[in-house]
């Protein structure tokens, strides 16, 4: 039988992270000794009372179907910490999603037509496009490599690719792929392009507790950006629950009744007992989250300082776990060669829209860390 795919799915690629995963994997199950710095998934185990809040919530018989926008316990949560972060928030505007990425995808799948613009800030993290492609939308992209990967240099450049047309524009801060943490004045500047353009900002804060010396700003909390921006953020990186599968939206109510449609008809609801243990993560966790960002911050310097000990520079981001390492102009062979030959997996930053740099998590141990820079210097990669 010959299948007739429709044109949406054969718009996107799979993603390059979990390709690059899956290709450690293979290597891995063949007994080949591969560090994987490929994924961002933090090496920690998930802190312990979140654990056990889960396991009394499925003791409790917290087992079956929640409301499908989620418990109002957590969206009470949720709201109380936005509010704190100086965001206008309401439970009656959040959506629990299974992991941010579901919250994104919501999000994209509700206001992206068939022709819509959506603007990028390259390098972005890789399923930004595919979500505009599935949604029908068409892609422009800002380039922040020249500036170190800051936002604030390029908002000219920014506003050259905005404009009326404009649907929808992406923020990522801290960011994944470079770890850099936009300044109050990048935001202003979006903020202030927003409105003259009415366009409305989705503000990934995925990252957002994980950050060094530097306090990040919500996006939504800024003057006249509260009814045009879709706040996005999850449990996976801040609270190492990245199999719980836990994130939210937080937007205007009615987006936020339209995006609940779609989230009534394909996913139903977030698992009942995870969100229970999402209340305990997100209300009692602290002490374990500075615990992580500090083992982070240490393996970030490191890593830099690695580097620097064989002549290579790399751009050193406030937040995330991810550095942009420069490489061959042909970075998706460099990196093809690194895994090959040395045995470490990185992901091409021509992925993200950046060619010529591998992206690296140092969500890794030290000593893996370590490991990595020994064999890419070994094997003439850096």
């Amino acid at each position: 039988m010959s299948f007739d795919f429709a044109a949406r799915v054969e718009r996107v690629e799979p993603s390059a992270t979990l390709a690059i995963s899956n290709k450690a994997s293979e290597l891995e199950a063949q007994g080949v000794d591969v560090v994987d710095l490929s994924v961002g998934e933090p090496d920690f185990p998930t802190p312990q009372n979140i654990i056990d809040a889960g396991q009394d919530a499925m003791d409790a018989g917290h087992t079956g179907y929640t409301s499908s926008n989620g418990i109002r316990e957590l969206r009470e949560a949720i709201a109380e910490k936005l509010r704190a972060d100086g965001v206008d928030a309401d439970a009656d505007e959040v959506i629990v999603t299974p992991g941010g990425k579901q919250a994104l995808f919501e999000t994209f799948q509700t206001l992206i037509d068939d022709g819509d613009e959506v603007v990028l800030l390259d390098p972005a993290w890789v399923s930004y496009e595919a979500m505009t492609k599935l949604s029908g939308g068409s892609l422009n992209r800002v380039d922040l490599a020249p500036y170190d990967f800051q936002l604030e240099p390029a908002l000219d450049d920014l506003a050259e690719a905005v404009s009326n047309d404009t649907e929808l524009l992406v923020v990522n801060s801290p960011s994944n792929p470079t770890g850099a943490v936009y300044s109050d004045a990048a935001l202003e500047g979006v903020r202030d392009l927003a409105v003259e353009h009415d366009i409305t900002v989705i503000s990934d804060e995925m990252y957002e507790q994980i950050t060094y010396g530097v306090e990040p700003t919500s996006l939504g909390s800024l003057d006249g950006m509260a009814d045009r921006t879709v706040t996005v953020n999850g449990f996976s990186k801040a609270y190492s629950m990245t199999g719980w599968r836990l994130g939210y939206v937080h937007a205007p109510e009615e987006l936020i009744s339209q995006a609940a449609k779609l989230h009534s008809h394909s996913v139903s609801c977030a698992v009942n007992f995870v969100q229970r243990a999402g209340i305990e993560a997100i209300t009692n966790t602290d002490d374990a989250v500075t615990e992580m960002r500090d083992a982070f911050r240490e393996r970030r310097d490191m890593l830099v300082d690695l580097f620097a000990e064989h002549g290579v520079d790399v751009p050193v981001g406030d937040g995330a776990f991810y550095m942009m390492l420069p490489v061959d102009e042909d970075d998706a062979a460099w990196c093809e060669g690194a895994i090959e030959d040395a045995h470490v997996a990185t992901v091409p930053g021509s992925a993200f829209g950046s060619p010529g740099y591998a992206r690296i998590s140092y969500a890794a141990s030290e000593e893996r860390l370590r490991e990595a820079v020994e064999r890419l210097a070994e094997h003439d990669y850096i």
